[in-house]
């Protein structure tokens, strides 16, 4: 006569199963709750603290010796629960679980960004008391090498963190997106201790949307960012007694210079430099850069009698881009050659 008890059919294990770390719980744990579906759910006391072994699942079944510490695993996280009525220990849905403990960590998160947000304000009387401690006078030795970018902004760092009164800042060249956010946490933290912050770029900036967006935000806070269409060197100084220059040309090492009289002579340059660079509206070119940017920086290149090849080689840009630019130039001042494109533009006639 056949067996008239249906055979049980094993539940799916994933390969990974009895290798590795399942979400919230861990191996042990994992095999206990598919021993307990294949069994149908339920699994009495005796069989659950260690009794007669469990069907295996996927694999040899869990040893006796670690179903304590499994069954701990599986009530703590709710995947199992026990009934009141026999002592038996009935599998819970895991969609219900994890909406439980999902729940639960969205609850923590929120409590752990509120007290970031409380954090600054509750260290205000330490920082106030630290920002109160004189500060040495004594120079730093005169020509300190600092070696690798990530050093070298590390350094910037912490002189932008000391910085008490001004921050200079002389950026030559096209403006990097990356470095451009971090200039603008450092520049903004100067700013908010009411210290001034004078950045100068060369015209390139006008064709990188990020350097018009860090400038209007810049400006926004209180500082100030100019452009100066003349070569000048890459330097930074802090209270104007500190300066930062680059070492090399790939710009992989720094100098950090404290003597007075170079560092005199770098802030000399920068304020020469200040005085004739240009100021700009940078909120007015957020809704229009960098198109018309560029090409309002290309008229006054023209303008000035600037080549196409000069202009490509000042901005950074190809000639091909630039002559698409003069392009749109002489259509909009109706002019016929370069030469009366700059000479209408130099009498002002039209607004490009």
């Amino acid at each position: 006569m056949a067996d008239p008890t249906p055979p049980t059919v094993p539940v799916p294990v994933p390969a990974s199963a009895a290798a590795a770390v399942h979400g919230p719980i861990d191996e042990r744990a994992w095999r206990l709750y598919l021993d307990v579906l294949e069994a149908g759910g339920r699994i009495t006391a005796a069989t659950a603290t260690g009794g007669p072994d469990l069907p295996a699942t996927g694999g040899p079944g869990l040893p006796a010796a670690g179903q304590p510490q499994a069954l701990a695993e599986l009530l703590r996280t709710g995947l199992l629960e026990r009934d009141g009525m026999d002592g038996s220990y009935l599998a819970v849905n895991p969609r219900f679980v994890a909406d439980t403990l999902s729940t639960e960590m969205n609850a923590e998160a929120t409590r752990l960004l509120n007290r970031a947000e409380r954090l600054t304000a509750e260290l205000d009387p330490l920082i106030a008391a630290y920002d109160s401690v004189p500060r040495s006078t004594e120079p730093a030795p005169a020509d300190l090498q600092v070696t690798g970018r990530e050093h070298i902004r590390q350094r910037i760092a912490q002189l932008g963190s000391t910085c008490r009164e001004e921050a200079l800042s002389a950026q030559p060249g096209q403006p990097v997106p990356a470095a451009l956010e971090l200039s603008l946490r450092q520049e903004l933290s100067v700013l908010r201790r009411g210290c001034r912050s004078l950045t100068l770029y060369q015209p390139a900036a006008l064709t990188e949307p990020a350097a018009i967006r860090y400038a209007a935000t810049v400006t926004g806070a209180g500082g100030e960012v100019r452009l100066l269409d003349e070569p000048f060197r890459r330097a930074l100084v802090f209270d104007r007694t500190t300066a930062v220059v680059s070492a090399t040309d790939d710009h992989k090492r720094a100098a950090i210079i404290s003597d007075p009289a170079t560092v005199a002579m770098i802030v000399a340059n920068f304020d020469r430099d200040w005085d004739r660079a240009e100021r700009v509206c940078w909120n007015s070119l957020l809704d229009s850069a960098p198109a018309q940017a560029t090409a309002a920086q290309i008229g006054r290149l023209l303008a000035q009698g600037l080549t196409q090849k000069a202009i490509a080689t000042r901005l950074g840009l190809s000639e091909r881009t630039v002559a698409g630019h003069i392009s749109r130039l002489r259509d909009l001042y109706g002019a016929d050659t370069l030469f009366q494109l700059g000479w209408l533009m130099r009498r002002g006639k039209h607004d490009a």
